[in-house]
């Protein structure tokens, strides 16, 4: 493999830093004549990874101890103080309805229980969060091999190469080159973007101070947890830890080399994951998106930190592993049955947390690493994509909360990642109940006189003000965590960062007012999501969009019509038989009637930058941008710059781009029985008798093109035939 050499790159600063050559363009075009050598991929060190039995008992693995005293505390403040919300929510909303509840009522009763608790529980987890450690790296030696990395599917493949170019020069730059290597796995299936990717990823082989490999599954078993797993099992015994990041997830070096001191000094220690913080939004959905994750987030990871203790969770990127605990515990079968509740295990990242922790390896959120990034889904209409996988994900869920031997906490985090989608229904029926009341209400005809000798009449009983307050608890206890988290950057460099203190509280007063336009809108997204789940249908695997557009109106409107359809006739209802009730729920007739506008103007990055100029919605990192996303930014428009234009056709016009495609691909005849290679046997055929390449490329299917691809003979008959 061609690289830059650890200990003397060009290009190389006297401080030790890295910087890219003003001429690299023509350094490029040097390297173009040459093959690069070396293999894609390092030897194969093999590790062992069972499939885990969940009704098993769990592997032997380190001894971690109970919980301290903190954390004891952290939990009693959050899940205890959500009971005593629970419990005086209960008895309050009991109080409205009197003595005889009817079953409505009783219903209305149950739901609203369970909407206070949830909205009751964010407040206590937040307020857990001052009870957070404070936590240091320590400075002893630390020679842990680390691998980064990046599974990658039907990626922008110049965006990748880039995150990772900038990532390799900071892991250079914080002396960490000489034991870290970088791997991408690929998973991709389309020609055009396993091209692409492989021109990256021979681009970014060319500068990177650190290795770069390269690997493409032909199954794609598992998805991303299968992609994950073969890494290990093939690979894994090189290494001792491993950061995994997304495709659109970079860290810095130096959070890098804190996270692998830090578990290289507790050998109990399995996983540590960071807090992303969200980055490189344009529109204004992604800039309320990661708004509220930068000034919110921060304070919520404390609080999720403080009461996990060593039963933290896994998001699933931007995260440390230690990677024979992790081949220990975390072979994920396939759960029995159809899609969606059985298969493929979606949200593997939670399940592999509890695998660790029931092992005894210690799951930590570590909240005070700032240099962790990812970028977030640009639209509405994206995000409901993307959180459709999520939902039956967290569904699946339920098939593995009692399994044996995972920690309580571990099932707390199931039950929490299944209510953030069920909360949806649950408010929506609670909505719905809440009508039918009035209704019946308007319609029925009262009996104050049930019994026939009855003295006294049963009157309704029906208490509005203890209805206000118990309305104005739940706004608080949804409110108050976002006040503290603005008070928190108020008092910190945060606030001037994003613009100074009026204009983060002028932000944060808009991302409330768009978030409640947004809420009953995704309410009932997320209602279809699930009902979509119960009756059976999968949500597929498709390539997740990070850069998106303004959709059409066309689009829009033919999305959200059944939204408007639903706020304009219960508004016509509401204003004829029960005017009262729309003070109340203006809110949500409001998001539904609004929604494709909502949707659509979310989505355009014109209204971005407009919010952007005048100060709404900044965040630190736009202000003053980390020198990784910059140099990720700088990379990504030249490494696209030299990706080919006109397709597959460059591998036979241009021979530098056929020797890139050839270095990432194993020499020699393929293997394996015929029944696995028809498109290859095929593609050699149809190329045989091919008069030019142009023919040739009719002649082949999307299979045989990909197959071709893969094999370095194929591509050379190709490069043969007259252009």
């Amino acid at each position: 493999m061609t690289r830059i050499e650890d200990t003397n790159p060009p290009h190389a600063p006297a401080d030790g830093g890295f910087d890219l050559p003003l001429s690299e363009e023509a350094e490029w075009e040097a390297l173009d004549l040459e093959l690069p050598g070396g293999p894609a991929t390092p030897p194969e060190a093999h590790l062992d990874m069972p499939e885990q039995n969940f009704r098993a008992r769990p592997p032997h693995g380190p001894d971690s101890g109970w919980p301290g005293l903190r954390t004891i505390a952290a939990r009693l403040i959050a899940f205890g103080g959500a009971g005593a919300i629970a419990w005086f929510g209960l008895l309050e909303m009991d109080k409205v309805f009197g003595d005889n509840v009817t079953f409505l009522q009783m219903v209305l009763l149950v739901l609203f229980a369970i909407t206070f608790t949830w909205v009751g529980f964010s407040f206590t987890s937040m307020i857990a969060g001052f009870l957070a450690p404070n936590l240091k790296t320590p400075t002893g030696p630390n020679d842990a091999k680390v691998a980064v990395i990046m599974p990658v599917y039907h990626e922008d493949a110049a965006a990748t190469a880039g995150l990772l170019a900038a990532l390799a020069r900071d892991l250079y730059r914080v002396g960490m080159s000489d034991r870290t290597e970088i791997f991408v796995l690929s998973d991709s299936r389309q020609p055009g973007a396993v091209f692409e990717e492989m021109i990256a990823i021979s681009r970014l082989r060319d500068i990177s101070p650190v290795p770069i490999w390269y690997r493409r599954r032909r199954s794609n078993k598992g998805r991303k947890a299968g992609n994950v797993a073969e890494f290990v099992m093939r690979w894994g015994g090189r290494y001792d830890q491993m950061v995994v990041l997304d495709a659109d997830s970079v860290m810095g070096g130096t959070t890098i080399k804190a996270l692998s001191a830090r578990m290289n000094a507790d050998p109990a220690v399995g996983l540590i994951q960071t807090m992303p913080m969200l980055v490189g939004g344009q529109t204004i959905f992604a800039r309320l998106t990661q708004f509220a994750g930068r000034i919110y987030g921060p304070a919520i990871a404390r609080g999720v930190a403080a009461w996990s203790g060593d039963s933290g969770n896994f998001w699933g990127h931007n995260a440390i592993i230690r990677v024979k605990a992790f081949a220990q515990c975390c072979g994920l079968p396939d759960l029995p049955g159809k899609p969606p509740f059985g298969g493929t295990i979606l949200s593997h990242d939670f399940v592999e947390a509890a695998l660790l922790r029931r092992a005894g390896w210690k799951v930590r959120l570590d909240h005070d690493l700032r240099e962790s990034f990812e970028g977030s889904p640009p639209t509405l209409l994206d995000m409901a994509v993307r959180e459709r996988r999520w939902a039956q994900g967290n569904l699946q869920h339920s098939r593995l909360i009692f399994s044996r031997g995972f920690a309580w906490i571990s099932r707390a985090h199931f039950v929490i990642g299944i209510f953030g989608f069920l909360m949806s229904p649950i408010w929506l029926a609670m909505i719905l109940v809440g009508l039918a009341l009035s209704v019946n209400v308007l319609l029925s005809r009262p009996d104050y006189f049930p019994q026939t000798y009855q003295l006294f009449p049963d009157w309704p009983t029906f208490d509005p003000v203890r209805m206000l307050w118990l309305f104005i608890a739940a706004m608080s206890f949804l409110l108050i965590p976002k006040f503290i988290g603005i008070l928190r950057a108020w008092m910190r460099p945060l606030a001037r960062n994003s613009g100074g203190g009026a204009r983060l509280l002028g932000s944060a007063l808009f991302e409330i007012t768009l978030s409640a336009l947004i809420a009953p809108v995704q309410m009932l997204i997320q209602t279809r999501q699930i009902f979509d789940i119960l009756r059976g249908r999968d949500s597929g695997w498709e390539a997740q969009v990070r850069a998106g557009q303004m959709p059409p109106w066309g689009i829009v409107l033919r999305r959200h019509a059944l939204h408007v359809s639903l706020g304009i006739g219960t508004l016509l209802v509401l204003a004829i038989f029960s005017p009262g009730q729309l003070v109340w729920l203006s809110p949500i007739l409001a998001g539904l009637i609004l929604s494709p506008l909502t949707s659509r103007w979310s989505a355009s990055p014109v209204f971005g930058r407009w919010a952007r100029r005048h100060g709404l919605l900044v965040t630190p990192e736009e202000r003053d941008a980390p020198e990784i996303l910059t140099a990720a930014n700088a990379l990504d428009y030249r490494i696209a710059g030299s990706l080919p234009r006109d397709g597959l056709a460059a591998v036979g016009r241009d021979p530098a781009m056929q020797a890139r495609v050839a270095s990432l691909l194993r020499a020699g005849a393929p293997v394996g029985p015929a029944a696995s290679r028809l498109d290859a046997i095929s593609a050699e055929a149809k190329l045989a008798h091919a008069a030019t390449q142009a023919e040739a490329l009719s002649f082949l299917t999307e299979s045989e093109k990909l197959a071709m691809l893969e094999n370095r003979m194929l591509v050379e008959v190709f490069a043969k035939l007259p252009k």
